[in-house]
């Protein structure tokens, strides 16, 4: 399945990119992503997500062509 991925503020950075299109096998939901594409490493709980544009949970299923995105945690003043 092809997914567009796309990382923002400091995700962006760390990153190095803004977004990109990766082809993936065995993912079912937005967790299987991010570890896809970190490493590994499990989805932080303060980190916001959204498929398709729409806010996402963790356990949010993906399908092919879908537009996964990661947020940093958010603050206000």
């Amino acid at each position: 399945m092809t997914i567009r991925v796309r990382y923002f503020a400091s995700l962006r950075e760390r990153m190095g990119r803004a977004e990109e299109r990766l082809i993936f096998e065995n993912l079912s939901c937005v967790a299987d992503v991010w570890k896809a594409v970190y490493e590994g490493r499990p989805l932080p709980e303060n980190v916001l997500c959204a498929v398709n544009m729409e806010y996402a949970q963790a356990d949010t299923p993906v399908r092919d062509g879908d537009e996964v995105a990661f947020f940093p945690p958010v603050t206000g003043g």
